[in-house]
């Protein structure tokens, strides 16, 4: 159980839920990732297929170690081209958050066209199609404010239809990318909590993201390669977050590299392509914001494996590590 009565609990229900308890609200936001560039898949439609294999990946997320109820989270995909000329993509996209008391799944199919823009490159449109399931349930803590203290009540099973949009253009050495993954704004409302003997509305909202994404790779010696890489998410209402990482590939088995979070965070990142079917990756973010500071919060961990079975041999796709 879950009980937000000390200073380590305050902090989570702070950040997570800005909880106003005349007319309760918890706004939703997309998972967060380190390693984006791995996992384009759960954010823009349009990587589907772009591996030119039937490619997937799992991930877990484990966010501030230490503190009660932070967030976790399970993603697994798998996408394919589905036709000869590899125009036509199709996927699938689970995502499992959960925060506290919460804890959300997305469901989304996810379908790709592909048009050559050069010899060399190709400009993806993405649609993905799924839903969103809510499950909330109040009975699993006590609140630490006493207005609350009769909180009650769940969300079990809300699910709320949904579509997204994305633009792919890549190559082997680059990829430049923008997608919208949760178009409708829903919002979800349950007349069984009670506070203080009186019927409350419970909201939460899923809030519109926007995502633009690009990075590069260079050939630096006979046996390394570097990829800087860009991530940009904003959210209505809340401030621009970026992304900045740079990864250096050795002797296309082993990745290092780094990565900063404005104002956020600062990671370290590896991996390791075992061969041309199997990668492993971790990473580990370390908060640069008060939160960091305190004994609660052990940093964030991070790590995937992914596989690319059935690969098209006729193209050599090794300087790509996206």
């Amino acid at each position: 159980m879950i009980t937000f009565n000390n200073m380590k609990n305050r902090i989570l229900i702070t950040l997570f839920f800005g909880l106003s308890f005349n007319g309760i609200s918890i706004a939703q936001q997309d998972a967060q990732y380190t390693q984006y560039m791995y996992n384009t898949i759960s954010f823009n439609p349009a990587y589907t297929g772009t591996r030119e294999s039937l490619s997937g990946l799992f991930l877990y997320r484990n966010q501030w170690w230490g503190l009660d109820g932070a967030p976790d989270t399970f993603t697994l995909s798998v996408h394919s081209p589905v036709d000869f000329r590899k125009k036509i993509g199709l996927g699938l996209s689970v995502v499992r958050d959960e925060i506290g008391p919460t804890a959300e799944t997305y469901i989304d199919a996810t379908f790709s066209y592909n048009i050559n823009t050069s010899d060399l490159s190709k400009l993806a449109f993405g649609l993905k199609v799924g839903g969103h399931i809510l499950d909330v349930n109040f009975n699993e803590l006590n609140t630490f404010d006493p207005i609350a203290e009769d909180l009650s009540g769940a969300i079990d099973n809300k699910f709320s239809p949904n579509f997204g949009v994305g633009l792919f253009h890549y190559s082997d050495r680059h990829y430049v990318g923008f997608s919208v993954p949760n178009i409708l704004e829903t919002e979800h409302f349950d007349e069984s909590l009670s506070i203080d003997n009186q019927d409350q509305n419970f909201i939460a909202k899923e809030r519109m993201t926007y995502y633009l994404t690009g990075g590069y790779v260079f050939d630096v010696g006979a046996y390394t390669k570097f990829k800087p890489a860009l991530l940009l998410k904003g959210i209505d209402g809340a401030p621009l977050q970026a992304d900045v990482s740079a990864n250096f590939l050795f002797n296309d088995r082993l990745t290092l590299g780094a990565a900063y979070r404005w104002s956020a965070a600062v990671s370290a990142l590896v991996g390791f392509q075992f061969n041309e079917q199997w990668m492993i990756g971790f990473a580990y973010d370390r908060e640069t914001t008060e939160l960091g500071q305190t004994q609660f919060n052990d940093g964030s961990m991070e790590v995937f494996l992914r596989f690319d079975l059935f690969k098209a041999y006729d193209r050599i796709i090794s300087p790509r590590f996206f």
